[in-house]
């Protein structure tokens, strides 16, 4: 949710800090701050808004120091403003501290200390942590990092924190409980913190992963230590960060977004690569081959995911039944754990996250773990909450994704979900070879024809500037297309604010279609396979009461195009693999669609690209 940077070494503090939170502020942007040692003590600055806005309001104040931590928050507990922003200080000012997550008990523990002569000044659960963390230190005479230690075994909740405390100039205290934190090793003593890897590439390849319950202390004298909750000193391992600084830059393209959107041939490719082997007819997934046959012979597969990955999974709920036979059920993650789901030991559990720290399927998962079920995890950030908790999985190798509203993730997420059902049917003989060989080579042609849809997006641009100003939206598709339609809606609710809806598109009829009139744009995925004659049906539907139709039809198509409004062709393709092809446009549509309303396309209002807290 939100993104935390951290800095200790030689260098000046301040360009550090706020590079970093510009990397980071796809995780939150209502109010940004820093908090540098300076030669007068903490120098804390914060504001409501972007971090540029931070930047204009430290602009002409000295901000030397060579020691700090920075911020950029999305709002849970408190609306956005200067107060809220963090870093929160304690009364005196001589506690400085950062927070990602929730608090769950922080209303008794406020109560408590306000009995013991603490003053707050903010809404927020971050504040009391401060307070509890000076309150322990002054009463139990205790150093900064036992004093962290004890404050957060009073704490119910998820947290990344990191706390500065002018008493230890040179040094920074961080703990995490189901919120990320990456330690970054530098050369000469430097050392960096972040939520995720993006601020720290730029700096040093080699980082530190943090586990659930660990503190660790870094200062300047003595590099890092790693603790436990408990605690017992534990030796940290370090790994080798594999992003590129380029992946992380616009490359000439004026939003993340629209870079993502066209690196979707490419990410498609590599989440193949490796792994779909034409030569010899056979998908090989490494991180999941010591459970393979686990999976062959499941009872049914459970995917649990949240947003676009809900999505991806109801796509692998139809590929999975299609090709190996196997009864899926998708959940959302939010609700799994809470409505005591039948789970066995004969269940494989697929969970989904794009940053691998979504907080609540790694709640489902810890949950199905508990039962006894196989857990795989699909994930794009390695070293995530997702890949340590999980049995087996894979990744998939989408390279960073900035823009807040998923594109590139879902086509990898399908991608991946389509090679383990194929591979899972042939082990299981429910594919023949011959139609699993007809499959690898349509699969294997997939980047060239998204390249190819790509090239229809002057034709999208002139359909958005049709639709910019509808109030309503309403997207259909059946079979393998009805979650694109869910996808495609969800796009334009996230990034232009148009509420749109997506449906099967048999079910217009019990109910949506009472909205159709002639202001209403109904966007079809149409392509030539199983229920093309129910959808051209659909169409004619929604023609015979006024609304307008934009289609996805296959190259080729004549009779959507005499009945349809707008048609935008893709190329032909079996109807399991018309997902990656379909979602393309409307991505781009939705694009178009928010630029020309005017809106934020890479930071949404009130999104945050990950999610760590429920």
């Amino acid at each position: 949710m939100c993104g935390i940077v951290g800095y200790v070494g030689k260098k000046d503090a301040y360009p550090i800090l706020i590079n970093g939170l510009k990397r980071l502020e796809y995780r939150g942007y209502d109010s940004a701050g820093v908090a540098i040692w300076g030669p007068d003590g903490l120098n804390v600055q914060k504001c409501k808004g972007r971090v540029s806005d931070l930047e204009a309001h430290v602009s002409g104040r000295s901000m030397a120091g060579t020691t700090g931590i920075g911020h950029t928050r999305w709002a849970t507990h408190g609306e956005p403003n200067d107060v809220n922003a963090h870093p929160h200080v304690s009364n005196k000012g001589d506690l400085a501290l950062i927070h990602n997550g929730i608090i769950e008990n922080y209303a008794p523990l406020k109560e408590e200390l306000m009995s013991r002569g603490h003053v707050f000044y903010s809404d927020t659960d971050t504040e009391v942590l401060v307070h509890l963390i000076d309150d322990i230190q002054r009463t139990e005479g205790t150093d900064l990092a036992e004093s962290v230690r004890l404050a957060l075994g009073n704490v119910v909740g998820a947290y990344a924190i990191v706390v500065m405390d002018e008493k230890y100039p040179d040094m920074l205290v961080a703990a995490r409980k189901s919120s990320p934190l990456v330690i970054g090793i530098g050369e000469d003593g430097d050392h960096f913190l972040a939520s995720d890897a993006t601020p720290i590439v730029e700096h040093t390849r080699n980082v530190v992963y943090m586990e659930d319950g660990e503190i660790a202390i870094i200062d300047r004298e003595h590099g890092l230590r790693v603790r436990n909750i408990k605690n017992q000193e534990t030796r940290p391992s370090i790994q080798a960060l594999e992003i590129q600084l380029e992946a992380l830059e616009k490359g000439g393209y004026e939003h993340f977004m629209l870079k993502e959107i066209y690196e979707q041939p490419r990410s498609i490719r590599d989440s193949m690569r490796g792994r779909l082997n034409l030569a010899q007819s056979d998908i090989v997934l490494g991180g999941i081959k010591d459970h393979e046959q686990r999976i062959v012979n499941a009872k049914r597969i459970l995917i649990v995911a949240c947003g676009t990955s809900w999505h991806a999974g109801m796509v692998g709920e139809y590929l999975f039944e299609e090709y190996a036979r196997i009864p899926v059920e998708v959940e959302y993650a939010s609700e799994f754990r809470y409505r005591n789901p039948v789970i066995t030991e004969d269940d494989i559990v697929i969970a989904i996250s794009q940053s691998g720290e979504t907080a609540d399927t790694l709640a489902a998962i810890e949950l199905a773990k508990g039962r006894g079920a196989t857990i795989i995890g699909i994930c794009n950030v390695v070293g995530s909450s997702i890949a340590r908790m999980t049995h087996a999985g894979s990744y998939t190798h989408a390279g960073p994704e900035i823009g807040v509203a998923s594109t590139k993730a879902f086509t990898a997420q399908v991608t991946l979900l389509t090679l383990m059902a194929l591979m899972i049917g042939r082990r299981k003989g429910t594919i023949d070879g011959a139609k699993f060989q007809q499959l690898l080579l349509e699969l294997d042609s997939i980047p060239a024809k998204v390249e190819k849809v790509l090239k229809t997006e002057a034709q999208v641009k002139y359909i958005a500037g049709i639709y910019k100003d509808a109030r309503n939206a309403l997207y259909l598709g059946r079979g393998y297309s009805f979650p694109v339609a869910l996808e495609g809606a969800l796009k334009l609710k996230e990034i232009s604010y148009i509420h749109a809806e997506g449906y099967p598109a048999a079910e217009m009829k019990h109910g949506p279609i009472a909205l159709i009139d002639e202001e209403m744009p109904v966007f079809v995925i149409a392509t030539q396979g199983a229920s093309y004659e129910k959808v051209v049906s659909n169409i004619q539907e929604v023609k015979a009461r006024k609304g307008k139709v934009i289609a996805i039809v296959t190259e080729g198509d004549t009779i959507v195009k005499e009945i349809a409004d707008h048609t935008i062709e893709i190329p032909a393709s079996p109807d399991a693999f018309v997902p990656l092809l379909a979602v393309v446009p409307l991505q781009l549509l939705s694009y178009h669609v928010a630029v020309m309303r005017g809106c934020n396309v890479d930071q949404p209002r009130n999104l945050a690209k990950s999610v760590t807290v429920e």
